[in-house]
């Protein structure tokens, strides 16, 4: 039976497995204890259930176990590796290229590090959302020490040449940073092939709970070193100090490993119900898919609907369904999506632009029940 409201807005977060929430209570009251506490079994058990998470989440990005250092979530895993690599490798250069899609968290960062002194090249993107691995050449310059370029966008699913990025920044031996907080679990994600140094995720875009996320840095070929951001311990190689948040990394840990297992299936059957999505909605006069439809994830549709209000629209559709007009991190913000702006659109179209994001739990009879809705509403529009 149908429940309303609906939920259509996972790229903003996820409900909680029921297997990730099983894996974690226990260590929120049976096994309490403190990863840091080496002298007692409460401790033992604490560090024990912290490795496992680490080999879980290295697995899902074919990393080294060694390899991940635990956050509060993406946003923080950011700041480590944007200031962290800039710090730290600052007698070698001060130059950053980035891309104008990215993710707030990557942008400000940008912003905060221009202040300090850093150079920032902020590559542009093709209409389809997808950046010109030309003018990432072109733009390299002696003292350029990082790129940061998201693997797929949290708006519309846009997937960027990774790979190809990767070469080119092994072959100029610049430190490769992408943001794989929207694709990670969802479609395959390889550090090693790819030549990806620095890559962030989050357990709330995966089934996880919200307050837990980690940074990969590659500890060999090259040797990634950064400057913390958070000092007091030495917890997390240094890294990253703090009492780590066991019951929180091992919710992540399952959320990876459940991401790995599911993966293919969820591909599948989440992409078939998003293209049914916007199979039917396309049929309605100005409505166009945002976004490269081959290079996407599987379950995100960025949809605009020419010459109709864009807060009407969006306030018409939330009574029962969940969806949003951008990234939750700015949807207090009343302006146009910047991703979309950047692609090309006009601030009306911008504005009247709606985000699709299906997950683990959304059913045929909610697709079916969404496409009625949105075409009752644009009639009555």
């Amino acid at each position: 039976m149908l429940k309303l409201p609906v939920y259509l807005d996972n790229n903003a977060t996820t409900p909680v497995d029921p297997e990730v929430l099983q894996a974690m209570l226990p260590y929120f009251t049976e096994h309490f204890g403190n990863a840091a506490s080496r002298n007692h079994s409460f401790g033992w058990v604490a560090e024990e259930a912290v490795t496992q998470a680490r080999e879980q989440v290295a697995q899902l990005i074919h990393a080294a176990p060694s390899e991940i250092v635990f956050t509060s979530g993406a946003t923080e895993a950011i700041n480590l590796a944007m200031k962290g690599v800039y710090e730290m490798y600052s007698t070698k250069g001060n130059h950053i290229i980035t891309c104008a899609t990215e993710h707030k968290a990557v942008l400000d960062t940008c912003k905060h590090l221009e202040r300090s002194g850093a150079e920032l090249t902020c590559l542009e993107v093709n209409r389809e959302g997808i950046i010109d691995l030309n003018l990432l050449k072109a733009a390299i310059r002696p003292n350029t020490v990082l790129i940061s370029i998201m693997t797929a966008n949290n708006e519309t699913g846009v997937l960027q040449p990774v790979k190809e990025i990767g070469a080119i920044a092994k072959q100029h031996e610049i430190i490769f940073f992408t943001d794989a907080t929207q694709a990670a679990g969802k479609i395959p994600v390889d550090v090693q092939s790819d030549n990806i140094d620095l890559l962030c995720l989050s357990a709330h875009k995966i089934y996880g709970p919200k307050g837990a996320g980690a940074l990969y840095v590659r500890r060999k070929n090259p040797r990634v070193r950064l400057a913390a951001q958070i000092d007091g311990g030495g917890h997390e190689k240094g890294m990253r100090s703090g009492t780590l948040n066991v019951p929180g990394i091992v919710a992540l840990g399952k959320s990876c490993a459940l991401g790995m297992q599911k993966m293919d299936e969820e591909s599948k059957r989440i992409g078939g119900l998003r293209d049914q999505l916007e199979k039917s909605l396309l049929q309605l006069n100005n409505v166009a898919v945002n976004g490269n439809r081959v290079h996407r994830l599987p379950n995100v549709t960025n949809l605009s609907f020419a010459g109709i209000p864009g807060n009407r629209l969006l306030t018409e559709i939330s009574r029962t369904i969940a969806v949003s007009s951008g990234s939750a991190c700015t949807s207090a913000n009343p302006e146009p999506s910047h991703v979309l702006k950047a692609m090309g659109a006009a601030d009306d179209l911008a504005k009247s632009s709606i985000r699709f994001g299906l997950g683990r739990f959304t059913t045929q009879e909610e697709i079916e029940y969404a496409v009625e809705t949105v075409k009752k509403i644009l009639q009555n529009l």
